[in-house]
């Protein structure tokens, strides 16, 4: 009995550094430094931070051929010239012109769609790993950088929209108010751009290596999506499956390239669009732009760092 009630009550563990220092940061309020917000406190910065990411663009588009004697002439010349090589090649060649009224404004609509989608993508996936030094020095939203050099390629795409206004006049094409429509297909697409430019934005800085296999993947997509080519005229007598042809004619690039063409080519018709083209053009809008960002937001506090 006497052992029992002199028993000395047991010594308390000491608390560790970690607990102190949680304790501590509890108490006056203080966070994880690089620590990922929650989504609608990440939308919010990202939002506040507009006038930078417009900034950026805007400086990276100017200082793009800042060392070219022609300056901002090849930000139209670049996308032309590929057109004329694709018309020599794909139109001259192998015929791919005949059956397609106005082949020139067909094709070079085509072709700066395209480039659109192409260099969003290609400067989505170095966003993160080609500005280490802006992203270690300096605390913001890392969706920042995606978003800024798909507003980039937006500006570029404004530019040569001028260039292709003459062409499409040069050749007969009328104006119309079906024009307007290229207003709200270039918000779909810029959208979708944004999507899987952070998507690369994400996996290019997590694999560099990724930035050396885009062109080749990039390249596969405009065979295919019919930018040279017309994909219902040219595959309508073949022997195509027809699970292939609607995947041509849904898979997204050629979407957007085809609602282009319909608003700005009086000969190309809404028979040659394919089924609820409208409603493919928003979905993979949605897909890309929703899914792009969260899976971009989920890895936010690993950019820049290792």
């Amino acid at each position: 009995m006497s052992q029992v009630l002199n028993t000395p009550p047991p010594a308390a563990s000491p608390a560790s550094p970690a607990d102190d220092a949680a304790a501590i940061a509890a108490r006056y309020g203080l966070t994880v430094s690089g620590a990922r917000p929650s989504l609608p406190a990440y939308v919010r910065q990202l939002w506040a931070r507009r006038h930078f990411i417009t900034a950026f663009a805007t400086a990276k588009l100017t200082a793009q051929y800042s060392q070219a004697k022609l300056g901002q002439v090849w930000q139209v010349a670049n996308p032309l010239l590929n057109a004329a090589v694709y018309y020599f090649i794909f139109g001259v060649l192998l015929g791919t012109k005949h059956g397609v009224p106005d082949f020139v404004p067909f094709l070079v609509t085509g072709v700066f769609i395209w480039t659109f989608t192409q260099s969003s993508i290609m400067a989505g996936t170095r966003a993160i790993s080609g500005s280490l030094g802006l992203v270690r020095a300096l605390h913001f939203p890392r969706a920042a950088l995606p978003v800024s050099y798909a507003i980039q390629q937006l500006q570029q795409l404004l530019f040569s929209m001028a260039a292709l206004v003459v062409i499409l006049l040069c050749f007969g094409v009328p104006v119309s108010a079906s024009w307007l429509l290229i207003v709200p297909i270039l918000t779909l697409q810029f959208v979708f751009n944004v999507g899987v430019a952070m998507v690369m934005a994400r996996m290019g800085a997590k694999t560099p290596d990724i930035a050396q296999l885009m062109p080749f993947v990039l390249r596969t997509w405009m065979y295919v999506s019919g930018v040279m080519w017309s994909i219902a005229s040219t595959l309508k007598h073949s022997h195509t499956p027809h699970w292939a042809m609607v995947a041509l004619e849904s898979n997204p690039a050629a979407v957007y390239i085809d609602l282009t063409r319909y608003a700005l080519i009086d000969s190309f018709h809404a028979n040659q669009l394919p089924h609820h083209v409208w409603a493919l053009a928003v979905g993979w809008a949605l897909l890309a732009g929703v899914g792009g960002f969260i899976y971009f937001w989920k890895a936010e506090e690993t950019y820049g760092r290792g």
